[in-house]
This record gives C-alpha cells, sequence and structure tokens, in this order.
C-alpha cells in the first residue's frame, strides 16, 4: 500500500482525532499569516519586476518591506537577504556558489547534517573538492577544537547547522563562527529549524552564509532565504540559476510577493512569542519524557538533554521495530527521521552518527511540538505509544 492509498484508507476511519508532533517536517500556517498574504494573492497581484505601473510598484514595495523586516529579525542588513523557495535552495546557493570559482579548494561540514548540506557537500567532492565530515559526540554535538583542527590552507567554507532536524541538538554556532572569521574562512549555517526558535543574530555569531525556510516557522511552504554577508567581508557567491538577474543577480525567476509577506510576517510572530512558546514547549516536552521513562522503562534519550530545542524529544524504545512501531500509531503524527530522507532504507545516519545500536536507531521515534499542541495532546500521545510499544515488545 502506497502511502497515498495508506492516507485515503485512513480517512474513512471513524476514531480519535489525530495528533500533530511532527513540527520539524513541517507546520501549520498560521492565521494571522494567511490574512497577511490575502491582499496579495488577490487584488495587490502584481509582479514585483514590473517597475512601470502601480501593480508592480505595490508588489515590490511589499517585498522590500519584507526583507526589512526578516533582516531585522537576524541582524542584518536588507540588501543581504536573497529570497528562495527555501532551506534546500539557500542551503545549494550557498555552498555551490561560495565554491563555484575553485577548481579545488576544501569544505568542512558534520555528519549530522541534513541532507539539503551533505549532498550538495558529496556533489561537490564528486567534482574535485576536498570535503571533510566531522564526528559528533554521543550527545550529537561537534568539538570546536576539532573542526580547527580539519582546517586547512585551501579551506573555503564550513557548513554546521544551528539546530538539528531530528536531535533537536543546538550547535555552538557562535564558537564556530568566531573561529572561521579568525581563519578566513566562510561559516554556513542551515539555521531551517532554528528560525524562530532560538535567537539568530548573524553579526554576533559571526556567520557569513544563513538559510532559512518559512514553512518551519509557521509560514508557507516553497519560501526562503539566504542571507549573504555583505561587508567585513564581503561574501561573493557564484549564481546558480539565471534567466533574469533577479535578487542582485543571485536568484532569478519571479518573487511570490505573497509567500515572501507571510514569511516576514511569520517570522515576526515566533520572535515575538518565542520565550514563552519555549518555556511551554518545554514543560510539555519533559511531561512526554517523564511518562514514556516511567512508564516503559528500556527508553534512551538521543542527544544532547539540555542543548537542544525546545519542542524536539527523540526516543529509542528497547525491543520494538520503528516501522513497525509507527504502524501502531496511525492517529500520531510522529516520524523516525527527517522527512527528506524518508525514502532513504535503513536508520537515520544522524541517530547512527551518534553511536547507537543499530536496533536503538532504528526504533527511535522524533516528537516535535508546536504552538497548537496542548497538555491534553501530549497525555494521549503518551498513552497510545505506551499502549503500542508494550503490545510490540509482547508480539
Amino acid at each position: 500500500m502506497t502511502s497515498s492509498q495508506a492516507g485515503r484508507e485512513w480517512d474513512r476511519k471513524s476514531g480519535p482525532s489525530p495528533i500533530y508532533l511532527d513540527h520539524h517536517a513541517t507546520t501549520p500556517l498560521d492565521p494571522r499569516v494567511l490574512d497577511a498574504m490575502l491582499p496579495y494573492l488577490r487584488e495587490d497581484f502584481g509582479n514585483a519586476a514590473s517597475t512601470s505601473h502601480v501593480f508592480g510598484w505595490r508588489a515590490e514595495a511589499a517585498v522590500e518591506e519584507a526583507r526589512e523586516r526578516i533582516a531585522a529579525a537576524i541582524s542584518a542588513r536588507p540588501a543581504e537577504v536573497i529570497f528562495t523557495s527555501g532551506a534546500t535552495e539557500s542551503n545549494n546557493l550557498a555552498l555551490f556558489g561560495a565554491l563555484a570559482n575553485a577548481s579545488a579548494g576544501h569544505l568542512v561540514s558534520v555528519e549530522t547534517e541534513h541532507v539539503a548540506v551533505l549532498d550538495p557537500c558529496r556533489q561537490l567532492e564528486r567534482s574535485g573538492r576536498a570535503l571533510t565530515l566531522l564526528p559528533v559526540s554521543r550527545a550529537g554535538l561537534v568539538d570546536v577544537n576539532a573542526i580547527a583542527g580539519a582546517l586547512r590552507e585551501e579551506t573555503r567554507l564550513v557548513s554546521v547547522m544551528a539546530a538539528n532536524n531530528e536531535i533537536g541538538v543546538l550547535q555552538p554556532v557562535a564558537a564556530i563562527g568566531a573561529l572561521c572569521h579568525e581563519a578566513g574562512v566562510l561559516f554556513h549555517c542551515d539555521a531551517a529549524q532554528a528560525a524562530g526558535r532560538i535567537p539568530l543574530d548573524v553579526q554576533a555569531s559571526r556567520i557569513d552564509l544563513l538559510s532559512l525556510s518559512a514553512h518551519k516557522f509557521y509560514g508557507p511552504k516553497g519560501v526562503g532565504a539566504l542571507y549573504v554577508r555583505g561587508r567585513a567581508p564581503r561574501v561573493r557567491l557564484e549564481a546558480r540559476q539565471f534567466g533574469g538577474g533577479h535578487e542582485g543577480g543571485l536568484r532569478s525567476g519571479t518573487l511570490p510577493v505573497a509567500q515572501i509577506v507571510g514569511m516576514a510576517k511569520a517570522l515576526e510572530l515566533s520572535l515575538d512569542q518565542r520565550e514563552v512558546e519555549e518555556a511551554r514547549l518545554r514543560d510539555l516536552r519533559d511531561l512526554l519524557w517523564q511518562r514514556l521513562e516511567a512508564e516503559l522503562g528500556g527508553v534512551h534519550l538521543n542527544g544532547d538533554a539540555e542543548l537542544r530545542l525546545a519542542g524536539n524529544l527523540n526516543v529509542a524504545f528497547e525491543g520494538v521495530d520503528g516501522a513497525r512501531l509507527l504502524l501502531a500509531l496511525p492517529r500520531l503524527a510522529v516520524s523516525l527521521g527527517s522527512a527528506c530522507a524518508s525514502s532513504r532504507p535503513g536508520p537515520s545516519p544522524v541517530l547512527t552518527a551518534l553511536g547507537l545500536p543499530a536496533e536503538w536507531a532504528g526504533a527511535s521515534l522524533r516528537f516535535g511540538l508546536g504552538r497548537e499542541t496542548s497538555r491534553e495532546e501530549i497525555e494521549q500521545a503518551a498513552s497510545w505509544v505506551i499502549e503500542a510499544v508494550r503490545r510490540e515488545r509482547a508480539s
């Protein structure tokens, strides 16, 4: 049965309402974001590149206002924000764009990065660049000293994500940025999971390239941004997409005005309520973990217990098969790992990089709590998981 067939079959069943705990895969569009977008899907539908009439002027003004607001949220200048289709495109533009003019060169990244970074890195390696992938500790953290030791004279770029998409671990971004700045090496940071959830300051953290994706912080799908440092030092990228010279020549294509407006609104809303939401999610996450640990036994927290996103919980369950466990939880939206790597066989590379036994890595669930998650849902989700694990262990 395909996933689409399974979805149709599920729709025909009655029972409790489903519970969504997969906010690392995507988040629902905030109604306030939709309200901000609607005028640019209706009356103000102009092309932002049409500079000869009022429809284009309004669209252009909306894009530039959004650019200013997104830039302010990460302590950047508006001209340093390039709109893309999302973090995957931003990552590709950052990595390929930074190394395009070098027939050789060296880049450093981490084994637990998202495939949207690892796959471009490996493609660059196949095309003649040298690649170093650093290990992480059992807690999922990269050693800054290991990064320092990996740098060479020909190193052009270091790429380390701010927050891991599977285990929620927060890497020491500021320390890495300081190291790279001192060494004269570009620092790229995939902040898709971090934006709106933790503070991001590209100046304080010495970040040269930063990738964002709106649908991770309650904005629309299909839009993101790449911060490209414009001074001290200025980062020069080679374009990867051509056909009109939009976005300072770095990303040609008609701008999706409504999505861009929505991205700016979503990021502002997330930051406005960040501290309150962080505390609330941490309490709910801890409640979920406490129930699983107390009522099941044989459960293990994957990733650092403290240096992680407040809404993330990644748990290994001894004595079960992860795929079977997922099937036993039809009304609970959780995952075995990254949505972007769900079609790849075998246990999660992120979990195996932690040094987990294969049977644990293959029996881990990722819980991603979000803005709509309630205490009642956490209690219900915990009960479903506990019941399912007990059944699987008994079978």
